[in-house]
This record gives structure tokens, C-alpha cells and sequence, in this order.
């Protein structure tokens, strides 16, 4: 029950970030340093609230259901559950992102930012798929989870990266 509440008060918290952290995007994409601490921070917040979130899933079906079939048949399949999530979470990114430009999701620019998400998007996908399967299937260590961690340091260095590509481009 304390980690549900857990999740539920980092949930608003995450809220708030999230609406501090896009409204001062300009600001902060100035300084390449401060901008890859900041999207980091944004990443680890993101994906620790995942974690947070399966925990929770985890501890719930365990202790409180009934072990009967479908009530298991996300702790027992979590590959194909955290590919499924991944995929709907990494789309959902690139949506978020495709309002940054205009405000609104620009289907004629959608491809190209498709296009320019990509390898990013590849590299926290893969840190999200392993963050809810290793979650999922109680796996995670601290080894893992400093892993992980690093699997979004180095998709925060990416994002800066390909900001200043594309600002140099326009």
C-alpha cells in the first residue's frame, strides 16, 4: 500500500517536472552541459516512476491476487509486456516531441521527426524494455539499475547532440 501511495505523490511531482522541464527547454538547451544534466535528471524521473510503477504491479499480484492464470500472465510473459509498453511509451515520446516545433502534432513533419528520433528513441527504448523486463521478472539489481542509468546518460548526450545538429541545420 506505500508504494502505491509512493508512486501516486511522485506521480503529481512528475507532473509538475514535467511542465517545469518543457517550459523552460529554450533556456536550458543554451548550455550543452546544463542541458544534458537536465534531460538526464528528466530521464532518470521518467523511468524511475516506471520503476516505481511495476514494483507496485509486482507486489500487487504477488501478494494480493489470486495466483490464477490471467492474473500472472504479465509476470510470467514480461518480454513481450515490456516490448509492448516500450513501443506505446517510445510512440508517445515522439508525439510529445512532435508539439515542441508547432504547439500541435504536425503530420507533415512527423516523418522527418520520426526519422531524427530514431536512434535516440532506440537507445531509451532499450533502457525502458530492459527497466519493466527486469522489473517484471525480478531481476533487477543495483548492477541493472546503474546500467540503465547509464543506457539514458548517454541518450541525454545523443538528444544534445542531434538539438545542436538540427539548430545548425535551421
Amino acid at each position: 500500500m506505500l508504494l502505491g501511495l509512493a508512486f501516486l505523490i511522485f506521480l503529481v511531482f512528475s507532473s509538475f517536472e514535467n511542465v517545469l522541464f518543457f517550459g523552460l527547454l529554450d533556456v536550458v538547451l543554451q548550455n550543452q552541459y546544463f542541458a544534458v544534466g537536465m534531460l538526464f535528471v528528466h530521464n532518470i524521473l521518467v523511468i524511475s516512476l516506471i520503476l516505481l510503477a511495476m514494483t507496485f504491479y509486482v507486489n500487487l499480484v504477488l501478494n494480493f491476487f489470486k495466483k490464477r492464470k490471467y492474473e500472472l500472465v504479465v509476470l510470467e510473459h514480461p518480454r513481450t509486456f515490456a516490448l509492448v509498453f516500450t513501443v506505446m511509451i517510445v510512440f508517445l515520446s515522439i508525439l510529445r516531441g512532435s508539439t515542441l516545433i508547432s504547439g500541435a502534432v504536425s503530420v507533415d513533419a512527423l516523418p522527418f521527426i520520426i526519422l531524427m528520433s530514431t536512434p535516440i528513441g532506440i537507445v531509451e527504448g532499450y533502457g525502458i524494455y530492459l527497466t519493466i523486463k527486469k522489473t517484471l521478472g525480478r531481476e533487477l539489481t543495483m548492477k541493472n539499475l546503474a546500467f540503465i542509468y547509464g543506457i539514458f546518460l548517454v541518450a541525454a548526450i545523443m538528444e544534445v547532440g542531434f538539438i545542436n545538429l538540427l539548430g545548425s541545420f535551421s
